[in-house]
């Protein structure tokens, strides 16, 4: 006897997981060629996940003997899990909306205070010796590329979410 399910299976154009992987692939991969773009023009190519990547380290353990390739690539898995997390919980808020539009205007809030956070974070870790020098306003156009293309992609997989949205701000139901 086949088990029903309490929610609606989406459909494989749709998955949540899905289109949250890729706009979180969107997003890293645009933070990604940013960086490395600064670090070229500073004649130091891969000098700011190096630097990530031994922050990120730096806070798991006493530094060992690691290299530079393990630096990058620690921050580089990070940094690509990260988006795909960020990527799903904005893919999740957007299907959840097809039904609940006003969870879009909490999100934006949401979305709002968290890079407002994120940004004192980076601020206070640019401080000289911690990150190396790696400002806060690199980090903020970084953000919000991957921001724009990664809403990009989610406007484009879902074209009634403008409708959606404007409902949401409106508090229209």
């Amino acid at each position: 006897m086949p088990v029903a399910h309490a929610l609606p299976v989406p459909s494989r154009s749709h998955s949540a997981l899905r289109e949250g992987a890729i706009a979180g692939a969107i997003g890293a991969t645009s933070v990604a060629v940013l960086f490395l773009i600064i670090d070229m023009m500073a004649g130091q190519p891969l000098r700011t996940p190096e630097l990530l990547g031994r922050g990120l380290l730096s806070i798991l353990g006493p530094a060992g003997s690691e290299g530079a390739f393990t630096y990058i690539a620690v921050y580089t898995l990070f940094h690509y899990a990260a988006f795909a997390a960020v990527g799903i919980l904005a893919t999740i808020v957007i299907h959840w909306a097809e039904n609940e539009p006003s969870i879009l205007a909490g999100f934006l809030i949401l979305f709002v205070a968290v890079e407002l956070g994120f940004y004192g974070l980076v601020a206070l870790l640019s401080e000289p010796g911690i990150l190396g020098g790696i400002a806060w306003y690199q980090v903020l156009l970084g953000n919000l590329i991957a921001s724009g293309l990664m809403g990009w992609y989610l406007w484009k997989a879902h074209p009634a979410l403008g409708r959606e949205f404007d409902q949401a701000l409106s508090g229209r139901e």
